[in-house]
């Protein structure tokens, strides 16, 4: 028996030693250095995330946050004594913001201790995903890469799956990478039809959704009782009533998750009636047959990836395509995140990327992963957008940033610190790069 415990201790001593002989090209970047020194980017081309574009223009900026956007021969320094780093012939843009995402609460989904979105309940609006950030998420290093610094982090599970947090992409541990710890509460909205497969017919047919009134009488008597808690200042803590109550008071946005036209007359009603006026739609071309609604309520509407084809045959082959120049042009603020496959976050900026191809301004386009994600999440006045006085996230590129072809990025700052841009990725380029050099 002790044999035997010996050479098992000993086999799995081997396997591990194995394991971590593989683990140098899967080093985490570095967490980056408080900036100490101020920094003026000089010589770039500056697409400020609002719509303008400012050739040969600086951008300096001290503690965090931008102190001076203008020409460099304009520079009234007041006593700063900059470090210039000259990036003539190169872009500069404000870091992108992946909204609505599971990127550092979910790992691999198959392995349930990597995955914290497996929460029991349906209705839990006062669960914050930014306890469960884990910074060492090997997805965040290639989202650095491609300018995406900060996530919207919300579990993807439930009729109200909890409050999301924005999270800056650097940092030790969620203390330090959390920028808004409560930002908006999710809505799952039920579909009012359900699909089914017919053997007679060989296809997928449509039936009443027999769960749908369950559900929305269940979210009316909490959205009720949320009310009445609101007036009952002595009354005993509820923590999801009392989180629901910051929809009433202004404090959070609700995000709506639906799709079918109907469906988003009825949401958006469901909260208008109770006040709420902060409000925003995950929905996908459903929400084209409702342009006039929206428009009128002033609903900003998030869109999914651009890089998808048609799902039923009926369907042009661009829906996905030109679904955002389609909204834009009606009036509509758009915004983009990712849905599938979590590797494929990286595709953010050319999804974007693709919008333009199918007509939308390039400037316009920007703003759907900058500016107008950060008025959803009510960080406007600090991100979004390159402006003196907002926080230094910013980043450059040799190229065009919304082009899969040209972006590459060679610096990038969040909060004014400047991060490593390398990661597993680059490190195993550089380590194949040179071993095929020395066989030439």
């Amino acid at each position: 028996m002790k044999n035997k415990t010996f050479y098992t201790i000993l086999t799995m001593i081997l396997i591990l030693s194995s394991l971590l002989e593989g683990l140098d090209a899967q080093i985490l970047p570095m967490v980056a250095k408080e900036q100490e020194t101020p920094i003026l980017l000089v010589g770039g081309t500056v697409h400020t995330g609002d719509g303008r574009v400012l050739e040969d223009t600086a951008v300096g900026f001290d503690k965090g946050t931008i102190t001076f956007l203008g020409k460099a021969s304009d520079l009234d320094a007041n006593g700063i004594d900059y470090k210039i780093i000259d990036i003539t012939g190169q872009q500069v843009y404000p870091g992108f913001i992946l909204l609505n995402s599971i990127i550092g609460i979910n790992e691999i989904s198959g392995v349930p201790h990597t995955n914290d979105t497996l929460e029991e309940g349906d209705y839990l609006p006062n669960l914050q995903t930014v306890y469960a950030f884990d910074m060492t998420s090997t997805f965040l290093p290639p989202l650095r890469f491609n300018g995406v610094l900060y996530i919207e982090s919300i579990r993807s599970r439930g009729v109200i799956p909890g409050t999301s947090s924005v999270m800056s992409l650097d940092g030790w541990n969620w203390e330090e990478a959390v920028f808004k710890r409560a930002a908006a509460i999710h809505l799952d909205w039920p579909s009012a039809l359900s699909s089914y497969y017919d053997a007679e017919t060989n296809s997928r047919m449509l039936r009443p959704n027999t769960s749908y009134e369950k559900i929305t009488g269940e979210l009316e008597k909490l959205f009720s009782d949320a009310k009445q808690y609101e007036q009952m200042p002595t009354a005993q803590t509820n923590l999801k009533l009392e989180a629901l109550t910051d929809l009433f008071q202004k404090e959070r946005v609700l995000v709506i998750h639906v799709n079918e036209p109907k469906e988003i007359i009825e949401s958006i009603t469901f909260a208008k009636s109770f006040g709420i006026d902060q409000i925003s739609l995950v929905a996908s071309e459903g929400s084209l047959e409702v342009v006039d609604f929206l428009k009128e309520n002033k609903i900003p509407v998030i869109v999914p990836p651009t890089y998808n084809l048609p799902r039923n045959d009926d369907m042009d082959y661009d829906a996905f395509y030109g679904l955002p120049t389609k909204l834009q042009r009606m009036g509509i603020e758009v915004s983009m995140y990712h849905v599938g496959s979590l590797s494929n976050s990286i595709n953010l900026p050319f999804y974007a990327g693709t919008s333009v191809a199918f007509g939308m301004n390039k400037e316009e386009a920007l703003k759907t992963i900058t500016l107008h994600p950060a008025k959803i999440l009510g960080i406007d006045d600090k991100l979004g957008s390159i402006a003196v006085g907002k926080v230094a996230s910013l980043f450059v590129s040799k190229g065009d940033a919304l082009d899969i072809q040209t972006n590459a990025l060679t610096l990038a700052f969040i909060g004014g610190k400047q991060i490593d841009l390398e990661g597993p990725q680059q490190l195993d380029y550089k380590r194949y790069s040179a071993k095929f050099d020395q066989n030439e």
